[in-house]
């Protein structure tokens, strides 16, 4: 039997973080099934979704915790899969416009208010080719329920983009 477990890990970024991480997991016959990593600001940051044999997970628990704090900080949740929800459906979300503090906050409440889920959420500031201003991008994954209709949100979305002046793009993934 085994367990699911899912690991946030933060540090100082380096070279072979990663592999650290992965070989742990492996000399635990435990499977690296899914993740999300990234360096930010010089720090490694990732969530990590792992099955590891019952028998195991004692042991994998302590050897990762022995990696702090030289190598990472790792926090451990032991979890049950979710089933698949078949009553909602993806959508993705982009959003461009000029930087502003509050945009992330005033779209997710949006969302929040209709019981969207945030699947996945990627952020950038970056400059604009011709003037130089600082542009806020983000992409979305979306769970939306089936009773949410779509063009109703879009219209919504798109009032709350001309309030805070950006352009938002909602659409079915690829």
């Amino acid at each position: 039997m085994s367990t699911s477990l899912v690991l946030t890990v933060i540090g100082p970024d380096r070279p072979g973080l990663v592999e650290s991480l992965s070989e742990v997991v492996a000399e635990h016959q435990g499977s690296w099934l899914e993740s999300r990593m990234a360096r930010l600001s010089g720090q490694f940051a990732g969530i990590l979704r792992t099955s590891v044999p019952e028998e195991q997970v004692d042991a994998l628990i302590q050897a990762l915790e022995s990696l702090e704090p030289e190598i990472l900080h790792v926090d451990i949740a032991r979890i049950q899969l979710e089933p698949p929800v078949s009553e909602m459906r993806a959508l993705r979300l982009e959003i461009i416009g000029s930087d502003r503090p509050g945009i992330v906050h005033e779209i997710s409440e949006a969302l929040a208010d209709r019981q969207i889920n945030v699947d996945e959420l990627r952020t950038e500031i970056m400059s604009a080719p011709m003037s130089g201003e600082l542009l806020f991008l983000a992409n979305a994954e979306l769970r939306v329920p089936a009773e949410v209709s779509l063009d109703a949100l879009r219209k919504d979305l798109e009032a709350l983009a001309h309030e805070l002046m950006v352009d938002v793009d909602l659409d079915e993934p690829l």
